[in-house]
């Protein structure tokens, strides 16, 4: 049987001891999440999160590092995979979501995210925890390659 789960790219930004979060409204709640996304067709995982950091805080930066690669399955059977980067900024910048779903953005420290109740799913807290670990991968492991033969 052919397994095709949802490819998200996700980013951990962190800039003066905080990590930035950004909070959308479901189902009446918000919840926080770390700026992600879905991959679209024709881009690349590095694109996608530029992409979706730009659409979701209005900051226009680039994944310096990779830090996990989650296969998570929510809790309505949906399956995921989750490729975490990391962007480090020396300063905390103001932010202006460009997507409507998203009400805004907190620069927070890990410990209220990881104390928060209000997390969209576990991994935003696994992601945390990810990066707490400071287990950093380089860019170079991930690969585009394109065949050119028809």
């Amino acid at each position: 049987m052919l397994f095709s789960p949802y490819v998200t790219v996700a980013c951990i930004v962190h800039a003066e001891n905080k990590l930035l979060v950004v909070e959308e409204i479901i189902n009446g709640k918000f919840l926080w999440n770390q700026p992600a996304g879905h991959l679209e067709a024709n881009e690349t995982l590095l694109e996608a999160a530029e992409r979706e950091l730009w659409e979701e805080t209005g900051i226009r930066a680039q994944p310096q590092a990779f830090l996990k690669l989650h296969q998570w399955t929510a809790p309505d059977g949906t399956p995921f995979l989750r490729f975490l980067f990391l962007i480090e900024m020396e300063k905390i910048l103001s932010t202006t979501p460009q997507d409507n779903d998203i009400h805004c953005c907190h620069w927070l420290s890990a410990e209220e995210i990881l104390n928060s109740q209000q997390l969209r799913s576990p991994l935003v807290a696994e992601s945390v925890r990810c990066y707490l670990k400071r287990e950093i991968y380089p860019l170079s492991i991930l690969d585009h390659y394109v065949s050119h033969i028809k």
